[in-house]
């Protein structure tokens, strides 16, 4: 146990709360929390889920997508929430954990539409392509579709937090130094005034990527497991 596990744990457990008081008494004429609640997963369903997926494939899939979107969204947060101060996908591990998710539902769906042969053929070997290229293009689109994806999945996730985390911490280090550590040097107000408003500006910035990784995980999660199921790659 240390710091970042704990903030993953307190954002797992505030996010099943506040859906839990949100849905624990639904009605046909919704209150606010409920009203609330259904907009955000219908956010997810409307958006991405029906759009990519359609709407068999979608109701199939939407409980992990959303599951998916909300944990990466209220771990992004913790980034900026003063006390935490540290996203919880900011570490590879959990970032990998949400891939590895996506690509274990990939290769489920693709599997149970067209069984383990075909689906491995429509992934490896692209229509229209004359049979001597595969000896070349089939361990290319091995690489790509079965490694490089959860890797980049990850990446993708884990570098913006924690290049915005770090954005942070040097605004609001630098204020602080200003104000306080720098306090004799003539132009530390003045600069620190212009780093504090830096860092109240990329707390803004942090929470709109916290939003964006992940509905650009989800989505992408979403387009991966639609060409599974898809008949040709």
């Amino acid at each position: 146990m240390n710091r970042i596990v704990l903030v993953r744990l307190l954002a797992v457990a505030a996010l099943l709360l506040l859906f839990y008081i949100a849905l624990r008494r639904t009605t046909r004429v919704p209150g606010r929390g409920q009203t609330i609640a259904e907009m955000a997963i219908d956010f997810v369903k409307v958006q991405i889920v029906d759009q990519i997926l359609g709407e068999k494939d979608g109701r199939r899939f939407l409980p992990l997508l959303a599951a998916m979107f909300f944990g990466i969204l209220a771990m992004n947060i913790t980034g900026i929430i003063p006390g935490l101060n540290i996203a919880g996908t900011s570490i590879f591990i959990v970032p990998v954990v949400f891939a590895l998710a996506g690509y274990i539902a990939f290769v489920y769906a693709g599997i149970k539409q067209h069984g383990g042969l075909r689906f491995f053929k429509n992934q490896l070997f692209l229509p229209g392509v004359p049979w001597p290229m595969h000896f070349i293009l089939a361990p290319v689109e091995l690489l790509n579709v079965f490694i490089v994806r959860p890797i980049s999945l990850s990446l993708r996730l884990l570098l913006n937090m924690m290049v915005g985390h770090l954005l942070l911490v040097l605004c609001f280090a630098a204020t602080h130094f200003l104000f306080i550590t720098g306090e004799g040097l003539g132009f530390a107000s003045a600069f620190g005034v212009l780093t504090l408003i830096g860092g109240i500006v990329m707390t803004v910035i942090e929470f709109a990527v916290a939003l964006l990784q992940a509905y650009i995980f989800t989505l992408l999660s979403a387009v991966y497991i639609q060409q599974s199921v898809a008949e040709e790659h």
